[in-house]
């Protein structure tokens, strides 16, 4: 009717330029680890991230509280590394499961006067199955009646060999209490990072996961994202799930605002419509800059 011939198309070439990234010939950065602590309710997750943390609080923060945002990231030796912390309790399975999937390296908390309790097999399975490499942290090493060896012989009889014994997987003693050993594990951690060699663009489409979400009576859906892939800056437009929205703005785990978040940095996010689900991918339309006329228009 308007003059032109139709040809078929095969899909691939349709779908091919739509999801292409312009700069996806980017040259690769080291990035820090993503680093989840797993194990038994009680047996020292949380006194073992509370530590990490108070160690890594800025000194100017007022009493030196952090907020809660699922995610934290730590200095040490010069080098950083994000914690995702997730919950304990059997209820919480598959946010574990979800946790491992986002994860490079697994610390496995377990209690050395206790056994190794059904949900510390769950969570090392858990680790297995997304091939992720484990590291065995034995806490409470400051309690009478500890027994780290005991440990050690339970694990072999799982197939977890520990470097001491002979196999692949690296353990330390630690003491979330007085501080003991941590140091030394989060050398180990870095060591393992070293050897994963973990890189991702650093410009580019920002591509980030949700952590963990809710409803705030005085910001309305708030989501903790994990940046996996490019540059994301306040004013990017989004897809996520069913939705789509704009960054209205980003905190960092001290809440202090955060113009920009690169790879490995976890930043809860303002500006969806309706809360996300936990594990939804957020893909960032196109970097900032399309937009900064459009934006300021409207802010004038």
């Amino acid at each position: 009717e308007f003059g032109f011939e139709i040809e078929a198309s095969e899909l691939e070439e349709v779908v091919e330029p739509l999801i292409s990234n312009p700069l996806e010939n980017v040259e690769m950065e080291g990035r820090a680890p993503v680093v989840t602590v797993m194990g038994h309710v009680d047996h020292g997750k949380t006194s073992l991230l509370d530590y990490i943390r108070e160690k890594n609080v800025v000194s100017g923060e007022v009493g030196g509280i952090t907020q809660h945002i699922g995610a934290y990231k730590v200095n040490t030796k010069g080098k950083s590394i994000t914690f995702l912390d997730t919950p304990g309790h059997e209820a919480f399975t598959a946010m574990r499961s979800r946790g491992a999937r986002l994860t490079d390296i697994v610390i496995i908390v377990i209690a050395a006067d206790d056994d190794v309790m059904p949900q510390t097999v769950e969570a090392i399975d858990h680790a297995q199955a997304a091939s992720v490499p484990i590291i065995i942290a034995i806490n409470k090493i400051d309690k009478p009646g500890a027994d780290p060896e005991k440990l050690k012989k339970q694990l072999s009889d799982r197939k977890i060999l520990v470097e001491d014994w002979g196999g692949k997987y690296q353990c330390q003693s630690i003491s979330a209490k007085t501080g003991e050993g941590i140091p030394e594990l989060l050398e180990k951690t870095l060591l393992e990072a070293d050897v994963l060699d973990l890189k991702a663009p650093f410009v580019g489409r920002g591509v980030g996961t949700v952590v963990e979400s809710k409803l705030d009576k005085g910001l309305g859906p708030v989501a903790t994202i994990l940046i996996q892939s490019g540059e994301v800056k306040k004013g990017d437009i989004f897809t996520c799930g069913t939705q789509y929205s704009k960054i209205r703005s980003m905190r960092d785990e001290n809440g202090a605002t955060v113009d920009t978040a690169k790879p490995s940095d976890p930043v809860q996010v303002l500006g969806f419509d309706i809360v996300p689900n936990a594990g939804d991918i957020l893909t960032f339309a196109f970097p900032a800059e399309r937009f900064e006329k459009k934006s300021n228009k409207s802010e004038k």
